[in-house]
């Protein structure tokens, strides 16, 4: 089990349901499981709360206050940390790069919800907004308030953590003597997959992990390095095997646009399953899925299992594309 003695605060509802598509699997021919982290109990649900659970708990420890994070104008990180902070009674800023939706839908009404302090930042180099973190913080403490920053997606070692528990959770609900053979997720930032990556070496030694790149971000290289950061924070080694873990991307025409070859996946998950799938992260990592699937990429006979990360807010801030012909 992951390590105790590190700062964690209660914000979602765990375990979340982990169970066999039973329709998807016999159309497909291979046994696929979910696992939901779209019901942990926290706003529309989400990976986030996982790793907020940690880092927030760190910010409560150092006694802040006021909370800073980032990511695109629509971003789910950035929505579930105002929801966490607001649990907590913190204040939230968010400067969200100025790109993408803008338009008050989808996420952005959330924030506002939550009572987040919006800010729309015109740039697309993050390095610029977290030197206006800074400059923020400073003026923040003169008037006697103690921030915490968060990068992109909570994507840190510490972060990453929230996702060992993630993999000891469907370890445990697993029926006796089933293995699983894959696990698969978006990649946006990298925490959740570098999570999923240590937490298997512990607890689901015989699966393979795969990040489903919904950016184009070197996370071959990222993954491993969270992951590698999280062991150490928890006083583990990270057993490596050739193939427990590879990244394949599936970005389409960009981060955040919507890929028109995703949308009859996600209209087949919703129409036989009852599930939603957002067109940024967890159509585009179903949709890469299944094409993989039909490739062969999935070797044995194990279950595959994908966690669901959230996300469905970006179905009120976009439309769907035409699904491609």
């Amino acid at each position: 089990m992951a390590n105790t003695t590190l700062p964690r605060v209660s914000l979602g509802v765990y375990p979340t349901p982990f169970y066999k598509l039973e329709r998807i699997s016999a159309q497909y021919g291979r046994d696929i499981w979910i696992k939901r982290d779209d019901l942990c109990g926290v706003a529309l649900g989400g990976n986030k709360v996982r790793k907020l659970e940690y880092l927030l708990a760190q910010a409560r420890s150092e006694g802040c206050d006021t909370v800073f994070t980032t990511g695109g104008a629509q971003s789910n990180h950035a929505m579930l940390t105002a929801a966490c902070a607001a649990r907590l009674g913190m204040q939230t800023i968010l400067l969200l790069k100025k790109r993408g939706v803008t338009e008050h839908r989808g996420n952005l009404v959330l924030d506002d919800i939550y009572g987040a302090q919006v800010r729309l930042v015109d740039t697309d180099d993050y390095q610029d907004i977290y030197r206006e973190m800074d400059r923020l913080s400073g003026e923040l403490a003169a008037q006697g308030h103690k921030c915490y920053p968060i990068p992109v997606g909570g994507s840190t070692a510490l972060g990453a953590v929230g996702y060992v528990h993630c993999v000891e959770e469907m370890a445990a609900q697993l029926p006796q003597g089933m293995q699983v053979g894959h696990i698969v997720s978006a990649t946006g930032s990298g925490g959740t997959t570098a999570g999923l990556l240590l937490g298997a070496a512990r607890c689901l030694p015989g699966a393979k992990v795969t990040g489903i790149g919904v950016d184009d971000d070197p996370f071959e290289d990222i993954v491993p390095e969270l992951a590698a950061g999280a062991a150490e924070l928890l006083g583990w080694d990270l057993p490596r095997r050739d193939g427990d873990f590879e990244m394949v991307y599936h970005v389409g025409p960009g981060y955040a646009i919507p890929n028109p070859e995703d949308t009859p996946y996600i209209q087949e998950l919703a129409r036989t399953e009852g599930i939603l799938l957002d067109p940024v992260y967890t159509g585009k990592a179903w949709a890469g899925m299944l094409r993989l699937l039909k490739e062969g990429y999935f070797t044995g006979d194990a279950p595959v299992a994908f966690v669901h990360t959230g996300g469905a807010a970006a179905l009120f801030a976009m439309d769907l594309p035409e699904a491609s012909k």
